[in-house]
């Protein structure tokens, strides 16, 4: 299971089962088994010792996150934890913002929510986010921005306020908000002249893959499919192996390991093999949303159209502190079926293109969808 972007006011991450523990959802309890690694030991170790000291064990483990050099590694506390499993419900406190980290540390939103707070404010994709609540973000990890930008779920619901500091090219601003009440809406249809289907994932949420399925399903029958992963930076990989199953006749989704323990994911059989598919994929397209990309380019089920996508190919595991808290720390990585190695690499799109990607798509389609 993991946690990596999560919505911040939307982005989600990426969830990985851990066998033996994890639940339908694929969703294990932060108060399950404790991990035995040695980082999530020393993590656990310093948020006890802070508690019996009389000081604060969250922060205590803050501080072992931050000494390990765990990029994608962060602490949540009780409240912040409840309300992240509500945003993997599609249901979330924000402010209506996606956002990720950069390779240099900026923070730049990638995503506004339609009649959002943020779209309210006219906050657009690519702005830069500089501060939440005069608390620089620049190289946090994006975890704990959106732990800033949500804020914890007793002391921050609905219609409290945070305040950003933003910039856009040369403009520099700020813009107090008011959160609310969202939901993701993750899946997204319309019919696209010529009768193909334009499936839009934003986030692999609970019901992702049921709602792909019923896409499919009232699609009109042999017309072409482009399947949008721009902007998605994961979600539940239940989820997306669902998804994967609705285009594959069961196979090889991906291999991972936990702790050096070798893992497969594998699809459900039954799935439409044979409609003419496209995904597009951008550098928003991350996690369990990489893991899908790499599935249907390496089975050879989907022509990916796009620029190169985000690179984050790691797994992180929860681990519950003595004051409720939990900590989540990275305990592998995952590769596609061929066995590429997605972290900190990406997939290379089979055919490169910006703007123009979604007409594009539409021109392969004709192609695929060619009978001579």
């Amino acid at each position: 299971m993991v946690f990596a972007g999560v919505l911040v006011a939307g982005a989600a991450t990426g969830s990985f089962p851990d066998p033996g523990q994890a639940g339908p959802s694929g969703r294990r309890s932060a108060a399950g088994p404790a991990r035995t690694d040695t980082r999530h030991e020393a993590v656990r170790r310093a948020a006890a010792e802070a508690m019996a000291d009389g000081k604060s064990p969250m922060e205590a483990a803050e501080r072992a996150v931050s000494r390990s050099g765990d990029r994608w590694g962060a602490v949540y506390s009780e409240g912040e934890y409840q309300e992240f499993q509500q945003a993997l419900d599609g249901r979330y406190t924000g402010v209506g913002l996606w956002a990720r980290r950069e390779r240099d540390g900026r923070i730049e939103v990638t995503r506004v929510r339609p009649g959002s707070p943020a779209a309210d404010a006219g906050i657009r994709p690519g702005d830069r986010l500089r501060s939440v609540d005069r608390r620089p973000v620049a190289g946090r990890p994006v975890t704990e921005v959106v732990s800033l930008l949500r804020g914890d779920a007793e002391d921050a619901p609905a219609g409290t306020t945070v305040t950003l500091g933003l910039q856009r090219g040369t403009r520099a601003w700020t813009e107090t908000l008011r959160r609310a009440r969202l939901s993701t809406d993750s899946v997204t249809v319309r019919r696209l002249p010529g009768g193909v289907t334009l499936i839009r994932i934003s986030a692999f949420t609970r019901g992702s893959g049921d709602a792909v399925r019923a896409a499919l399903r009232q699609a009109p029958a042999g017309a072409g499919v482009v399947l949008d992963l721009r902007g998605n930076s994961g979600g539940l990989v239940t989820e997306a192996v669902d998804t994967a199953s609705a285009f594959l006749d069961g196979g090889l989704v991906a291999t991972y390991d936990v702790d050096g323990a070798q893992r497969v994911l594998h699809a459900e059989p039954g799935g439409d093999t044979t409609r003419p598919l496209v995904a597009l994929v951008d550098g928003g397209t991350m996690s369990a949303a990489e893991m899908l990309t790499g599935a249907l380019q390496d089975r050879g089920r989907a022509v990916v159209i796009g620029s190169r996508t985000f690179g984050k190919g790691s797994i992180q595991m929860p681990t519950g502190l003595p004051d409720g808290s939990v900590a989540e720390l990275t305990v592998g990585h995952y590769r596609t079926p061929s066995g590429h190695a997605v972290d900190g690499r990406g997939i290379t799109p089979d055919l490169e293109a910006g703007p123009t990607a979604l007409q594009r798509a539409e021109t392969v389609l004709t192609g695929l969808g060619d009978p001579s």
